[in-house]
């Protein structure tokens, strides 16, 4: 089943498919059309579980300015620095959870997401076969799990909710596992993902 997890991510990422955004589901929505997006990737990071492939996501810092507290995947703003949304991810990974960016297999990049925060993001999708020992970083992650690839790829798990936003009701995304609550930008990733694999 591993294997063919993988294969399945790699064949969706030959797949050209729409960009994601926090407000896909509040079309009433209304954006500035000269809005200026901060550029950001995260890391889709998979890695081998006992009967699947799993994913690794992180519970923020309740302490943070942005998100706190939030499930989220490794990953920040993109930095002058940085060679492109990949390095991106890989340093963000290596600072937050402690993953060596040499043992990760890149399989590409996935359309890019808007989050009501103004960012743009971009999932990179990585693949370590054989574990690793995750440290988190002190102050900016509270928390390292992972959640079985098989329980996103079920589009049945998600739900849409709402809840009031500066003064305004909107609509997400959320897929609970466990004791974690996905919602958000979180949650509209995984959800295309399931979406892209489906299809």
């Amino acid at each position: 089943m591993i294997n063919d997890r993988v294969s399945a991510v790699r064949r969706a990422l030959l797949r050209p498919g729409p960009e994601t955004s926090d407000h896909d589901l509040n079309p009433d929505t209304v954006l500035p059309d000269r809005r200026v997006l901060k550029p950001a990737a995260v890391l889709v990071l998979m890695t081998p579980g006992p009967d699947d492939m799993h994913l690794v996501l992180t519970k923020r810092s309740s302490r943070l300015k942005h998100h706190p507290g939030q499930i989220a995947f490794a990953g920040g703003k993109v930095d002058k620095t940085d060679e492109g949304p990949v390095d991106t991810a890989l340093r963000e990974a290596e600072e937050e959870i402690g993953l060596p960016r040499g043992r990760v297999e890149v399989l590409g990049a996935w359309s890019s997401h808007e989050t009501v925060t103004g960012f743009l993001v971009t999932p990179v999708f990585g693949l370590i076969r054989d574990g690793f020992d995750p440290v988190a970083e002190v102050g900016e992650v509270d928390e390292i799990f992972s959640i079985p690839f098989g329980h996103i790829a079920e589009p049945a798990n998600f739900r849409i909710e709402g809840r009031h936003w500066r003064g305004v009701w909107r609509r997400y995304y959320a897929i609970p596992y466990g004791p974690y609550y996905i919602w958000g930008a979180t949650a509209r990733i995984l959800r295309a993902i399931a979406g892209r694999i489906e299809a």
